[in-house]
């Protein structure tokens, strides 16, 4: 699994102009799935951006003191298949490293589930296999990118 992580101060995800998720301070989590990915790895990648440092301390002295947990803040999770685009060769992206969506969407249930048991409070969400509109406003900016370790190395 990949997840692309950015820290916001707010963001909402739309389908068809209707607000499916929305939070505030936080992150909007792009997570992409590949076959092969199982639910050991969705559980490592919640726990591990639950307890992430990207967050600044109180009082403004570090950039990067406290978690999601820390700040009581949100997450909002996206599905993005496309994070596995291969673009090296041609002119088109290959999406064959991207899992089918039978694969992807209970481990993405999975991943928004254990985000909430790792104590993330709001887990939002959008729509999985919709077209989406993120609106958000960058905190940073931070972006990170986040590949969850091999089969059998979690």
């Amino acid at each position: 699994m990949r997840v692309v992580i950015q820290r916001v101060n707010c963001a909402k995800v739309l389908v068809d102009d209707k607000v499916m998720g929305a939070i505030g301070a936080g992150v909007v989590l792009l997570v992409a799935v590949t076959p092969g990915d199982t639910q050991c790895q969705a559980d490592w990648l919640a726990q591990k951006i639950a307890g992430l440092r990207i967050f600044p301390a109180i009082d403004g002295s570090s950039g990067f003191d406290r978690s999601l947990i820390d700040i009581h803040g949100g997450a909002l999770v996206v599905s993005q298949f496309t994070l596995y685009g291969e673009i090296r060769n041609g002119r088109r992206p290959d999406f064959v490293n991207a899992a089918r969506s039978e694969i992807a969407a209970p481990l993405i249930d999975r991943f928004l589930l254990m985000l909430s048991s790792a104590g993330v409070t709001q887990v939002s969400t959008g729509l999985f296999g919709a077209h989406m509109r993120i609106v958000l406003e960058n905190d940073g900016p931070v972006t990170l990118i986040l590949d969850s370790p091999l089969k059998g190395a979690t």
